[in-house]
C-alpha cells in the first residue's frame, strides 16, 4: 500500500486522500462522487486557487487568460488536450484574469496568456505566450525534472 496523497476535487473542492499508486485508476471524490481527474482544466477562483495549491500532491499548471485575448483563445484547445493527456500526473487549471483581477494581481500576471507551474505550494516556473503542444510538453518536462 502506498502513502495517501491529497487531491482537491475540481467540482466541490473537498480534499481527498488517495493512495498515490491509485491515482491512475480514476479515483472519485468522497464527498460528491465525481471524478478527481476529469481530463479537463479546472476553473479557478480565489477559494479554489488557495485550496488547490495547498492540497494537491501533483504539480499544478495554471493557464492565466482573458476572454478578449486572441492568443489565449488560440491556446485554449492545446491546454484542453494537455489536460486529457497529462492528468493525473498534473492538475491543469485555468484562471480568467478578467473575472478574478485580485488573484491575477496576487500572482503578478503582467501579460496573458501566462502559464505558472506550482509544486508543493511553491511556484517553480512561469512562461508568457501561447505554445503549441510539443513546446508545452517540453517546457513542462524541463520545469518538472
Amino acid at each position: 500500500m502506498t502513502t495517501p496523497v491529497e487531491i482537491t476535487c475540481p467540482h466541490c473542492l473537498a480534499i481527498n486522500r488517495v493512495p498515490e499508486a491509485r491515482l491512475a485508476e480514476a479515483p472519485r471524490c468522497g464527498r460528491c462522487d465525481k471524478p478527481l481527474f476529469a481530463g479537463a482544466p479546472m476553473e479557478l477562483d480565489q477559494a479554489a486557487f488557495s485550496r488547490v495549491i495547498a492540497h494537491t500532491a501533483v504539480p499544478v499548471v495554471i493557464d492565466c487568460w482573458a476572454p478578449w485575448c486572441g492568443p489565449c483563445r488560440q491556446f485554449a484547445p492545446v491546454f484542453e488536450q494537455a489536460a486529457q493527456r497529462l492528468e493525473p500526473g498534473l492538475r491543469l487549471c485555468k484562471l480568467n484574469t478578467e473575472a478574478h483581477p485580485a488573484l491575477a494581481q496576487q500572482l503578478g500576471i503582467r501579460s496573458i496568456p501566462t502559464l505558472i507551474v506550482f509544486r508543493d505550494g511553491n511556484e517553480l516556473n512561469r512562461m508568457s505566450g501561447a505554445l503549441p503542444m510539443p513546446q508545452l510538453l517540453q517546457w513542462l518536462h524541463q520545469t518538472l525534472n
